[in-house]
Formats: C-alpha cells, structure tokens, sequence
C-alpha cells in the first residue's frame, strides 16, 4: 500500500546517504554466518550497480578485505559506527515486537529492509516515511525481489522538512491510541531544526507506551566538519552528492531537550559505546569517529520503570 504526498524541492533520484548505509549492511552481510552482525539479503539488491559490485568483490578471501579497508581509511568510524547501531536497533525492534508493539513507524526509511527481514515483523504494522523518489525506487526494486509486498507495509511519502508527520501518517492509517516503535536512523543531520522539533512533539503525541530509539550527529563536529583534517572528506562528499548535514545536537543539553517535547530519555550513547558491544573492544574497528550517537527515548508515562530498565540494558 502506498500513500503518496506532494513536497516542495523533491529531488529527482533516491538518497546517495541512504544508499551508502544500504552498502555498509551489504558488505557485513557478505561475511561468514557465525562473523556478521546481521543479515541483510536485500542491501546488495537496493543499491546501484557500482556499489553491488563492491560488495560482491567484498565476499572474495583475502582480496575482499580491501574494500572494507579501503572504506574504513577514507571515513574512519562511519562503516563499523552503521553496521553496529544496524544490530542495535535490530535488537530492540525485537523485543518491542516480542512485548506486542503493533505499530513501527521507520522515518527516513531509505533502504532499510527491517520490514522484510526481521522475524515476525510481518504480524503488525509497519510504516515507511521517506521522500517520494527514494521510496518509489525501493518499492520498486522490492517487487522485483520478493513479488507482491507484505500487506502490512505502508509507503509514505512525505518530506519532513517540509511537511507534518501528523498528517501524512494519520491519513495513511497510523493509530495515535496504539503504542508504536519510532526508528529515525541516520536522519536528523540532513533536516531542519524547526523538523527535528515538530516529528518529536508528534512522537510525544502517541500513546503512552510509545518508543523512539533515534541517531544524531554531535553539534560540535558539524561545526567542524569541514576543517578538521580527518573529517574534511566527509564533508566533501557529502557536499558533492548534495546531502550536507544540517543539524545537530549536544549530549548534555539532551534530557532537557527531549522533557520539553513531552519525552524522556532512556540513555544516549556514542558510536564507542555501542561498537564495544558488538565488536572486539581492542580491534581497529574501535578508532574512529566518536561522534555519531544513539538515543532511546520513550513517551512520557508515570509507570514506565520496568521497561526503562530492560532497555536500558542493551546498551551496557
């Protein structure tokens, strides 16, 4: 099912960030079952034929470990910091979907394929937001893969730049009187200040039971993004495929600024933090850029104790 809304400035082809993060989940896919970090069949379909051949490239032994290098040399931290919040919220979209959510609202879905890959996912609603071009793609190449698809999954289109979450997701079918998971992964840095606070206050909006786990970029190093040494090609990329970012955030304003729009933090994390976890704490992996961030935040409610603290434990 598709639900499609007019928006200002739309661009004319898919998301090259979008892409790249498809990319990073193609080439961790492509390692050994008992080695990766999850499985994502579908990343390696999405993306554009260059990058499919990296990946394919990647399964060689021995000449694949270039890639990955070679990815790792030009952004240090950005390959590892994706594929292990990837696993990260893979494990608690589980268990929201394991303690009954019913709802999952993906924002800024790009070619994210959780709707299609994770078990039982398929029992409950699942929206997609993302801009029109970027989700006409995917749906595309979606049926190609797999057919008809799933029931459950909506397409919204919506710029949320532009746009009220409010008003697109409602007409597409979302229930505001239902609890849902709210995944906004690797977004937030490409929007408006004046975005990032509406889609909060909506989230806040939902009913009690409500999560948001979200990834934000450091202010401080946007700032500098482009005159630090090890960050400068970064931002020349970015700049080159047209999606600088644009907004960021400082950890320790965070707790005030989310209790201002109705939400309370749960724990915000750095991409150390979370690679620690999933990776080996004394690998190469571990170097590299601090400050990407995850963030677990939930709808305010007076009984939320229980569920603070088992989230809580996926990042210890």
């Amino acid at each position: 099912m598709t639900i499609l809304a007019k928006t200002r400035n739309q661009p004319s082809r898919s998301s090259w960030t979008a892409e790249f993060a498809a990319w990073f989940r193609a080439l961790e896919s492509s390692y050994p079952k008992e080695r990766r970090l999850f499985e994502d069949p579908f990343a390696v379909k999405l993306i554009r034929p260059p990058l499919q051949a990296a990946a394919f490239l990647a399964r060689i032994p021995i000449v694949g470990r270039i890639v990955p290098m070679l990815l790792d040399h030009f952004g240090p931290g950005a390959r590892t910091s994706g594929v292990t919040r990837t696993r990260l919220i893979d494990d608690h979209l589980t268990h929201a979907l394991e303690q009954g959510i019913t709802q999952v609202v993906i924002l800024g879905s790009g070619f994210d394929s959780r709707a299609y890959r994770i078990p039982h996912i398929r029992k409950v609603r699942v929206f997609e937001v993302d801009q029109s071009h970027t989700l006409s793609t995917k749906q595309r190449k979606l049926v190609r893969l797999i057919g008809q698809l799933p029931a459950g999954v909506t397409f919204v289109a919506a710029d949320l730049n532009v746009q009220q979450l409010e008003q697109t997701l409602t007409k597409a079918g979302f229930d505001r009187s239902r609890p849902a998971f709210f995944i906004w992964e690797g977004v937030t840095q490409y929007l408006t200040e004046q975005a990032v606070d509406r889609t909060l206050r909506f989230i806040s909006s939902t009913a009690p039971g409500s999560f948001l786990l979200f990834t934000y970029v450091h202010r401080h190093a946007i700032k500098q993004l482009a005159s630090e040494a090890e960050t400068r090609r970064i931002y020349w990329l970015l700049e080159r495929v047209g999606e600088p970012w644009t907004f960021g955030m400082v950890p320790e304003e965070l707790p005030a600024y989310l209790e201002a729009r109705g939400l309370s933090l749960v724990e915000d994390v750095n991409s150390i933090t979370y690679r620690r976890r999933y990776l080996n704490p004394q690998g190469a992996h571990m170097k590299g850029y601090p400050f990407y961030r995850a963030v677990l935040a939930q709808v305010k409610q007076p009984d939320a104790g229980p569920q603070i603290r088992f989230f809580r434990t996926y990042f210890t």
